[in-house]
């Protein structure tokens, strides 16, 4: 999959409805949101996002594409989202797999909210 392909199916997971999780999300996805019960698996992972707003607008930065092997794709990014006067910023990863030609599903994907100043690996 192009570069420009990978964005727009991941922007597709910010913005557009639970239809598009429910074709996009595979059946064993795992992710990790910063919500209880935090790690999320299966059907409950296309659940914890498909029942979340969808976004009205997201920008990425600091983009990553890494193709470890034929017919898997890792990327790392920073998302910038908004819908009305709520604002959400992120650092996010997201592995893709090809299931058949042109054919990508979600097996993972990873949210950290930026860190409150002062946390230090040594309090966690």
């Amino acid at each position: 999959m192009e570069d420009s392909r990978i964005w727009d199916f991941e922007q597709s997971l910010w913005t557009e409805g639970r239809e598009n999780y429910q074709a996009k999300i595979d059946d064993e996805a795992v992710m990790v949101l910063p919500q209880p019960p935090y790690v999320y698996t299966s059907q409950a992972a296309i659940d914890a996002v498909s029942d979340t707003p969808r976004w009205d607008s997201v920008e990425f930065s600091e983009q990553q594409v890494m193709r470890p092997q034929e017919g898997l794709i890792v990327i790392a990014y920073r998302a910038k989202a908004s819908r009305g006067d709520e604002a959400y910023e992120a650092h996010c990863t997201t592995t893709l797999r090809r299931l058949a030609h042109e054919e990508w599903s979600v097996v993972q994907h990873q949210q950290t909210p930026p860190l409150t100043a002062g946390a230090t690996a040594e309090e966690g």
